[in-house]
């Protein structure tokens, strides 16, 4: 193990929390699907596999960029053979309680996006298919004076290049989960500080799916359709149609189906999840430039899911409500007290281990 990491400050109770909520949103998952007769699904099994593999190689490729160069660099000055110091290095910061809190954590994050991407395929059986867009359109037109905000983006932002650039945009967040868990969890020297990352993303989760039965609705690109007849093709017009047809073939007979229904727009976790990035980055001390870049992803998701027609301005707004609460809650399960109700410098030096 590393020294300073941290890891050895973590206390069990801490470290567990994000297993402790994914086994009880497990526990939900399960009871809903027993009561309306719904099978459960693997989420997105059909285009990448399972998720689950794909998060433990992710992480394990970036545990073997971390051992790696820490292994040149010390038989270069130790003179030991290359395999013997790989393996000693691989032992001290992997192969105990450091190793541990990652499994633990990756566990407890994948149980929790499985039981959230069932929960919200179940949401047309459950809600007997109630949707509120026709509110949720005029709560918009009134909130921008009797304009609709994505037409209004379209035309400032036009229907050219900016449409191909914020597609980009929205789609990249499908890598970013994963790469951030990676990066959070392996190349992050404050364990804590990824801890508190993914506690707080399967609070988000859970708070999102929460907020799908709260007020059930599909987003303006399914309630209005014509208001996005103008943009171009691009791969969110293709994800968007490849949703449609999902929820379609699993409302017609969920049994026969190895699809999940993934439309819901109250509210966004795409905002939920990137603000949680942003502001625990931004928390902890990260480097200026990632904290920067997180910042700029996050308002450019915020105009893709106008642009797009993903959701409405109050999803958007809900969907922040949610990051910043799950900042907190997370903060507390794993220790930290989160500004304004501890200090900013504490919570750097706790994510350090210094506290």
């Amino acid at each position: 193990m590393g020294a300073g990491d941290g890891a050895n400050e973590i206390t069990t109770r801490q470290f567990l929390a994000p297993l402790v909520i994914g086994a009880a949103a497990l526990v939900l998952m399960l009871t809903v699907a027993a009561v309306e007769g719904l099978p459960v699904r693997d989420p997105d099994a059909r285009y990448v596999g399972s998720p689950l593999a794909l998060i433990a190689l992710i992480c394990a490729l970036f545990v073997v960029l971390d051992v790696v160069p820490r292994s040149v660099r010390r038989s270069r000055s130790s003179g030991a053979g290359p395999g013997e110091t790989v393996r000693r290095v691989f032992t001290e910061r992997w192969w105990g309680r450091r190793g541990l809190i990652v499994l633990v954590c990756i566990i407890g994050f994948y149980a929790t996006y499985l039981a959230y991407r069932n929960l919200k395929s179940f949401l047309p059986f459950v809600t007997g298919n109630v949707l509120n867009d026709s509110w949720l359109l005029g709560l918009d037109q009134d909130m921008f004076f009797g304009h609709d905000p994505a037409t209004l983006m379209h035309d400032l932002l036009g229907t050219g290049l900016a449409a191909g650039a914020l597609s980009a945009v929205y789609l990249a967040f499908l890598t970013f989960v994963p790469l951030s868990l990676g990066v959070a969890l392996v190349w992050s020297s404050r364990v804590s500080a990824g801890l508190w990352y993914v506690t707080a993303l399967t609070i988000d989760w859970m708070l999102g799916a929460l907020s799908y039965y709260l007020l059930p609705s599909l987003g303006p690109v399914y309630a209005r359709p014509d208001l996005f007849a103008g943009l171009p093709d691009t791969g969110v017009s293709q994800l968007q149609a490849t949703l449609l047809e999902d929820r379609q073939e699993v409302v017609a007979n969920p049994q026969a189906s190895d699809a999940v229904q993934s439309i819901a727009g109250f509210a966004s976790l795409h905002v939920a999840v990137i603000l949680t990035a942003a502001l625990i980055a931004q928390l902890v001390g990260a480097a200026r430039l990632v904290a920067a870049a997180l910042w700029t992803f996050l308002g450019l998701t915020v105009v893709s899911t106008i642009y797009f027609g993903w959701h409405y301005l109050i999803d958007d707004l809900a969907g922040a409500a949610i990051g910043l609460l799950a900042v907190y809650l997370g903060g507390l399960l794993v220790g930290f007290r989160p500004p304004p109700f501890g200090s900013g410098e504490a919570v750097r030096q706790r994510s350090s281990g210094t506290v």
